[in-house]
């Protein structure tokens, strides 16, 4: 064994950030977060009591069961966020509808503060998209090297080289064959 490898080596915590950062990585992983810390105010507050000195105040309303529901429902979004990532989009439109809801129904959202998480959340999950590895993006050329025609290659320096010409698109030719007859055909 030579002292270069670091296989056996390595402490465990390194490896155990190395490997979460990489299922981070693969997910959208942010959004389920605070899809989740969105969905804990809500359904915190209206069961919450807050002591000022010998005085209870109770944030009970009528919508406790409610609030609850959809405080809950978006702590199980954000999971699927994480663990179910091909659904992401609608768990995203989920919780961005839950967290309007939860506006008029769960004390103004879990006062604004559930709502604008729950609401970034939704839209983090829906604006994500899975990224694909560097080998796909860059074409590779005959010698097995990376084209250096569009700056993944290794001649190319920090500049931007922007090479690909714009398609240009051709007008269509005017087909004088359509309006025989008037613009009517005959079938048969």
């Amino acid at each position: 064994m030579s002292p270069e490898s670091t296989g056996q080596n390595e402490h465990y915590l390194r490896v155990f950030w190395r490997r979460f950062r990489t299922w981070r990585g693969n997910r959208p992983f942010w959004a389920g977060l605070f899809t989740m810390v969105g969905g804990v105010p809500i359904a915190y507050f209206p069961y919450a009591n807050m002591h000022l000195g010998n005085v209870t105040l109770a944030m009970s309303t009528t919508a406790g069961a409610g609030s609850l529901i959809i405080g809950i429902l978006l702590v199980t979004l954000g999971l699927t966020m994480w663990f179910h990532h091909i659904v992401r989009v609608f768990a995203g439109v989920a919780a961005i509808l839950l967290a309007l809801i939860s506006i008029p129904v769960a004390n103004i959202g879990g006062f604004l503060i559930g709502f604008l998480f729950a609401l970034l959340g939704g839209a983090l999950s829906v604006s994500w998209a899975p990224g694909e590895p560097e080998s796909e993006l860059a074409p590779v050329g005959a010698a097995g090297e990376k084209s250096a025609e569009n700056g993944h290659g290794p001649e190319s320096g920090p500049e931007f080289h922007s090479t690909a010409a714009v398609p240009q698109q051709q007008p269509e030719q005017y087909d004088t064959t359509v309006e025989v007859d008037g613009g009517r055909h005959r079938a048969g």
